[in-house]
């Protein structure tokens, strides 16, 4: 609600400011106040004479040719300042302003296509300045040299002072959203590369395209390439708005989940946003009067696209689709500004910008407003997707403990056994295991029951956890059975290793489990990485020692008999 609470206040007040500018200005257009004249091109064009101009119907045939407008400005009250004429760009290859004054003087200036010089003004406009003189303004010429389409233009005369405020209002808005709009495509285009989705790539798309055509329609790009000042500039925001079109079409469709909307009416969606940028390229190619039916044409495309975009909007929400709750209003604001200019003249609107530069701001609010809605949603999917995670490694940890000590159980310690074996085959630091067996651990059980057991069993985990490091891993591979994996001794020396484990444990306290003179014991077997080739293979000789500590009464560590290990190692 305080999104959309601002949205309003700012679009409120863009009308506000933008009305209050557009009180003043005499709007200069083909109504009875003025005249049209077409005549041939020439090198050093003059004003044709009066007798050539006509003041009713519209002129034809001037694609090719000079359109000259003639306005009369004598009026009872007219404010005796400087004024200054404001026409929006379009597609032409030279203007020429005149401005008559009553003692007789006329003013002349001109601009070609690519050489405005200093006269663009941001917000897509060209100025001429009547100068303040002691005689009054009382006319205004206007020729256009092979001007595209008449309905196309846009021109205002207004007290020079008023324009000066309008054109700094508008360029602080229009830089404001350009600069949101360059933040929100390399955010997008920077967030679709990390993250690997469609419709945040599509997303960017249309912020660059939207950032592009702001710096093309607003003139600002004139300060880079001035060369393309007019026609050129005019064709590309043609091109460069039907795209963006495409774009957001694409990343609409694109965020709904897959199934939300059957095949055809995705495919046929995404068609026709498709269609939008192809007719919008062939229109920007035109030069001569097919400019008219081809904007017509792409009024409708626009319209039809809009409806179906917002139609498959509205059906996967109310399927359930979170993307559509969470983009629908976000890409509210684009779309209503769109589909008002398509019935709405807002051209004298909003400091002379008009629809154009509504669609600008509505542009940049929705590229932030989605950028945010995006980052939320991928915040939240990240922290369940780290919690499925963290999850799933708690269920494989303990998939690999004992539940009872803690120790790695059988699952978790072959592979690590595994491992270091194959490394020791490579040339890597020696391995050998101990096999460990708590001595009459039953009688344990029968005599003291099976939650003692469990406590003894705890005891010695807890004394085999002390040797656990970079060069030992312990385990229990089941009932009083341990084992450690142990690296980097030899023979010689891991057998003082096993002995000092198995003193270890025979010393520990465990007086409050089985009474004073309670004792446990372990009989180990050992054996080292050239016994066997596989971990099986390892344990059965290890196996075959520890029935040898057993047999030569307990308490005690032993490697296998030589015949028994040749025999294991056969046998692996």
């Amino acid at each position: 609600m305080i999104g959309r609470g601002i949205l309003f206040a700012i679009l409120l007040a863009l009308g506000l400011a933008g009305s209050a500018s557009a009180t003043t200005p005499r709007i200069i257009g083909l109504d009875r106040s003025v005249c049209h004249a077409v005549t041939p091109v020439s090198a050093h064009d003059s004003i044709p004479d009066a007798a050539a101009f006509g003041c009713t119907g519209e002129p034809t045939g001037y694609q090719h040719q000079m359109l000259w407008l003639q306005a009369d400005l004598a009026a009872p009250g007219a404010d005796p300042g400087a004024q200054t004429l404001l026409i929006h760009q379009s597609r032409f290859d030279r203007l020429i302003v005149a401005f008559a004054y009553a003692d007789g003087v006329v003013r002349r200036s001109e601009v070609r296509r690519g050489a405005f010089g200093s006269r663009w003004r941001i917000g897509g406009q060209i100025a001429f300045e009547a100068p303040d003189r002691s005689a009054a303004l009382v006319g205004l010429t206007i020729g256009f040299e092979r001007l595209a389409s008449h309905d196309l233009l846009r021109a205002r005369l207004m007290p020079s002072r008023i324009a000066d405020v309008a054109g700094s209002l508008a360029a602080a808005f229009i830089g404001g959203a350009l600069t949101l709009l360059f933040v929100g495509a390399l955010y997008n285009l920077a967030l679709a590369h990390a993250v690997r989705r469609r419709f945040i790539a599509w997303h960017g798309a249309w912020a660059a395209c939207m950032l592009l055509w702001g710096m093309l329609w607003s003139q600002l790009a004139l300060v880079i390439v001035p060369e393309v000042a007019g026609t050129l500039a005019s064709q590309m925001c043609t091109a460069l708005a039907t795209l963006a079109v495409a774009c957001a079409t694409a990343s609409a469709i694109t965020s709904l989940e897959p199934g939300m909307l059957p095949p055809r009416i995705r495919h046929g969606v995404l068609a026709l946003g498709g269609a939008v940028a192809l007719v919008g390229l062939y229109a920007a190619m035109a030069l001569d009067g097919s400019v008219d039916w081809l904007g017509a044409v792409l009024g409708v495309l626009i319209l039809a696209d809009l409806a179906a975009v917002a139609a498959c909007i509205a059906l996967a929400w109310r399927r359930g689709s979170v993307e559509a709750r969470d983009f629908a209003l976000a890409w509210a604001p684009p779309m209503a500004t769109l589909a008002l200019t398509q019935f709405f003249d807002m051209s004298n609107l909003l400091f002379g910008g008009g629809s154009q530069i509504a669609i600008l701001i509505a542009s940049a609010l929705q590229t932030v407003w989605l950028s945010i809605a995006v980052t939320r949603r991928l915040a939240k999917l990240r922290a369940e997707r780290d919690a499925a995670r963290a999850a799933q490694i708690e269920l494989d940890t303990l998939a690999r403990r004992d539940s009872l000590t803690g120790l790695l159980n059988r699952r978790g310690f072959i592979p690590i056994a595994s491992a270091a074996l194959r490394e020791a085959e490579q040339g890597g630091p020696a391995l050998g295991l101990l096999l460990i067996d708590v001595d009459h651990f039953k009688a344990v059980n029968d005599r003291f029951g099976h939650d003692v057991g469990d406590a003894v069993l705890q005891r010695i985990a807890d004394r085999l956890r002390q040797w656990e490091g970079e060069i030992c891993t312990a385990g229990r591979l089941g009932g009083e059975e341990f084992i450690l994996c142990v690296r980097g001794l030899a023979i010689r020396p891991l057998a003082e290793f096993a002995d000092r484990v198995r003193s270890g444990i025979a010393e520990a306290d465990y007086s409050d489990l089985l009474g004073d003179g309670g004792g446990v014991t372990v009989s180990i077997g050992i054996t080292d990485a050239g016994a066997a080739a596989t971990f099986q293979g390892l344990y059965r000789v290890a196996d075959q020692a520890l029935y040898e500590a057993k047999r030569a009464g307990r308490n005690r560590i032993a490697l296998p008999p030589a015949d028994r290990l040749s025999s294991a190692i056969e046998a692996a």
